[in-house]
């Protein structure tokens, strides 16, 4: 099998496709679909997002220095994408995608009632590297919905049918493979 070489690009898929809640802080909201999202730090817990700075969300952000990560799903795919491609300027994405903003409790931005999992936080840094900002954060509050615990009080986020993006096309994630470490684990 032989290997082809492409000129330098992104080529770390799937991502998860999130949705990206603001506030100026003045009565406006809005949400955006972000897919360069990730984990930066465990303790104390942090992530980033990056954002043009072109996009009407930026500045929000930017100013009040808060957002929500808002997990999306399969039922969440439709307006996952809407996000994505029609800028809060013009329209309302809440009321047109049929999104629901609940409230937070460390931030002021909204949170998504249909998503899983809300991820508050507050920025830390912004650095500016090219065509995005990657805007580092703190996570300082999680609200999960209280569907997807069990009797125990575990969190089972896989029957919320998260969603991945990859190369353009959002896709559900598949089967569960193996738990962390279960390679070196003594068979009984």
């Amino acid at each position: 099998m032989s290997r082809l070489s492409w000129k330098p690009g992104n080529m770390l898929y799937p991502l998860p496709a999130v949705l990206v809640t603001c506030t100026n802080g003045r009565g406006e909201d809005n949400v955006l679909t972000v897919a360069w999202t990730g984990t930066i730090c465990s303790d104390p817990a942090m992530l980033s997002i990056s954002v043009r700075p072109e996009r009407y969300s930026y500045a929000m952000i930017k100013e009040t220095g808060e957002f929500v990560v808002n997990l999306t799903t399969e039922k969440l795919v439709r307006a996952t994408d809407y996000c994505g491609v029609r800028s809060g300027r013009d329209e309302d994405k809440f009321q047109r995608a049929g999104l629901t903003k609940g409230k937070a409790e460390k931030v002021q931005a909204p949170v998504i009632l249909e998503s899983p999992v809300n991820i508050e936080c507050k920025v830390r840094e912004i650095l500016p590297l090219g065509s995005h900002d990657l805007f580092l954060a703190e996570v300082v509050n999680v609200q999960v919905s209280d569907a997807y615990m069990d009797e125990h009080g575990t969190f089972h986020l896989a029957e919320a049918k998260p969603l991945v993006y990859s190369h353009g096309t959002y896709y559900s994630m598949g089967q569960p493979l193996g738990k962390f470490g279960y390679s070196v684990r003594k068979k009984s």
